[in-house]
């Protein structure tokens, strides 16, 4: 169902009503922004659901017909309030659009591009060898007998069987993961630091770095002196914090990054963050996602070291968001983990308490889906390690092919094994064709005009920023949209490419962006590029 549908199911006042609209100042605030998202989102989807609503009502003639118990007046209300930008409005009507052309619609585009969410498998990207002749191994044993299958891959397989139980990965694991598996976690994070100790015992592995966010987060939601614990996270953001801070119902502290400096983060605006955010929560954690999610940044280490030594003074815990370290692509630029950064900076700060997150769904794998990855949590007391612990014994354990997959990632092919020159040509490969395909984003979006965009050190993202026609703006006010979620749609409905809106992720007030990855295959890249400069420039017709 398009969104004009939509509109005539819910009539504009009552769109109006829900708060969707823009201010009257041609405007929408960052938090608007994201309710407006969110409830255009809501309305979609109970459009779609209104057809199976009508007909269940009218099967329920009696005058005794079953009353529900569960409606959205008894809900959790943290639930109601959570927003995922990266799945919301826009994705679901992409949805539609592509059961719409598996029917025959007639579209001025043969499919849609998801270029919303970093897929990399969904985008084209071939799955690494080596990681799924390990898994086949570990799902099926009876492929040891293959002779086809090299013998690093068994010994991989093997190993990690051994450490489950009955020799299955069927089986229940340790809550916190496969002994020898998170050992190599611990061994890995040492070899990448340059030999700072990691401790095993450190080490939780999780349903991707999701699960040990979320896990990690949840432990610190406690008030503190009667006010609700804040978490400081980066504004634009990956809305998994924003949604994570709604359901716990904790506060969220939003520090906007620089954009003017390649997306820097500014000690300065951190101090006025927190200053501001003291006066109605306590803030008790700082969210740094390192390559950055949607903005591409790499830190520097001077950069790094002054965030470590804010945290340290306003005694706050790190997140350290680092899923996206293996992707660095810009000259100069260079991934430091905080922890060796925290380390080599020694006392007092080598003493603070700091979590990082890992995950096998980035990098040059792209295993998404198989939910993998693992948190490292240094300088915890060992009273509040042996509580975290008892938190995550009550989901049982993260799953064993996830944990296999990220043994894999954490222990690849070494220097003389059979697998070695296979796995880091495949390697090598995925890495420099994103590097190839971050400059090609980068570069197009300069040369379009009314765009200007940051060049994407790192990540999988480009976040440009689009300067509107005030035309356009008005046009979306009318349409009940942020206008950065209008010129979203009028994209999907004319291209078939999927973006995400910058309000999702958050936004300095008037300005206005969006996300895309830079995940299509070259070819088809290149052809969303040239999709994308053509609607621009038809768009730019319309509204001026």
């Amino acid at each position: 169902m398009s969104l004009s549908q939509v509109l005539n199911v819910c009539p504009r006042s009552a769109i109006a009503g829900l708060g969707i609209a823009a201010a009257s100042s041609g405007t929408t605030s960052t938090a608007a922004a994201r309710r407006s998202v969110g409830r255009i989102s809501t309305l979609l989807l109970s459009s779609t659901l209104s057809s199976q609503d009508t007909t269940r009502r009218n099967m329920s003639t009696s005058p005794c017909a079953y009353k529900q118990c569960i409606t959205l007046d008894n809900i959790n209300p943290a639930i109601k309030l959570m927003e995922y930008a990266v799945r919301g409005p826009l994705v679901i009507r992409a949805a539609a659009i592509e059961k719409e052309l598996e029917q025959g619609a007639k579209k001025p585009f043969k499919e849609v591009i998801r270029a919303n969410i970093g897929d990399c498998h969904a985008m084209g990207q071939e799955p690494i060898t080596f990681l799924r002749q390990v898994l086949g191994l570990v799902s099926y044993p009876p492929l040891f007998e293959d002779k086809s299958i090299p013998e690093d891959a068994k010994k991989r397989a093997r190993d990690i069987l051994s450490g489950c139980k009955g020799h299955s990965v069927g089986s229940y694991t340790d809550s916190n993961g496969i002994e020898i598996i998170r050992k190599h976690v611990a061994q890995y994070i040492q070899d990448r630091d340059g030999g700072v100790p990691s401790d095993p015992n450190n080490i939780i592995l999780s349903a991707g770095a999701s699960g040990g966010i979320k896990v990690l987060m949840s432990l610190l939601r406690c008030p503190i002196d009667g006010k609700t614990p804040g978490v400081m996270i980066p504004i634009p953001q990956y809305p998994l914090y924003s949604a994570t801070i709604a359901e716990f119902e904790m506060a969220q502290v939003g520090y906007y990054l620089d954009e003017a400096n390649k997306w820097g983060l500014d000690i300065a605006e951190l101090e006025r963050s927190l200053n501001e955010a003291k006066k109605t929560c306590a803030p008790r954690i700082l969210v740094v996602i390192n390559p950055g999610n949607p903005t591409g940044q790499v830190l520097s280490r001077d950069n790094i070291e002054n965030i470590i030594k804010f945290a340290h003074k306003e005694k706050l815990v790190l997140f350290a968001d680092e899923v996206y370290q293996d992707n660095v692509y810009e000259q100069g630029s260079k991934f430091h983990s905080f922890k060796k950064v925290m380390m080599e900076m020694g006392a007092p700060y080598n003493q603070m308490e700091l979590c990082s997150f890992m995950s096998c769904s980035k990098g040059y794998m792209g295993e998404c889906g198989i939910r993998g990855g693992y948190a490292e949590v240094v300088n915890m007391c060992p009273d509040v390690k042996a509580m975290l612990l008892k938190c995550i014994s009550a989901q049982l354990c993260p799953t064993t092919i996830g944990q296999a997959c990220m043994d894999v990632v954490v222990n690849p092919p070494k220097p003389g094994e059979p697998s070695y020159e296979q796995f880091m040509k495949e390697k090598n490969a995925v890495l420099a064709s994103l590097k190839v395909r971050a400059e090609m984003v980068a570069s197009t979006f300069n040369s379009i005009e009314g765009f200007s965009c940051n060049p994407v050190q790192g990540a999988m993202y480009c976040f440009p920023q689009i300067r509107l026609p005030e035309k356009a703006i008005e046009a979306a006010k009318k349409a009940g949209q942020a206008p950065d979620v209008f010129y979203a749609f009028q994209l999907l409905e004319q291209t078939g490419i999927c973006i995400v809106p910058g309000s999702g992720f958050g936004q300095r007030p008037g300005t206005y962006h969006f996300r895309t990855t830079i995940l299509p295959q070259p070819a088809k890249l290149k052809e969303m590029l040239d999709m994308f400069r053509a609607f621009h420039e038809k768009f730019l017709k319309q509204y001026k």
